[in-house]
């Protein structure tokens, strides 16, 4: 398994390890240690996945009057 460092990794990097790690599991061929193993790094993988969106979240910009403001949350979710 690859063990590059999670904070490096970018989203698509880190998403498609998580789905490998996933598939192995869901195979059931994996050993206790190794499944142990695999279910810690798929949670870090999915808590640096959950961050980047978070923060790609954040920086959405709409134009507005030639200005770039921030989307407001509410907003969005009345449309």
């Amino acid at each position: 398994m690859d063990q590059t460092p999670i904070a490096d990794m970018k989203f698509e990097t880190a998403l498609a390890e998580l789905e490998a790690i996933v598939a192995s599991m869901e195979g059931g061929k994996l050993e206790l240690e190794a499944s142990i193993a695999a279910y810690q790094r798929g949670m870090e993988l999915m808590k640096h996945c959950q961050a980047q969106l978070a923060s790609a979240e954040a920086q959405i910009r709409v134009l507005e009057n030639g200005e770039f403001k921030s989307v407001d949350r509410n907003t969005l979710e009345a449309q």
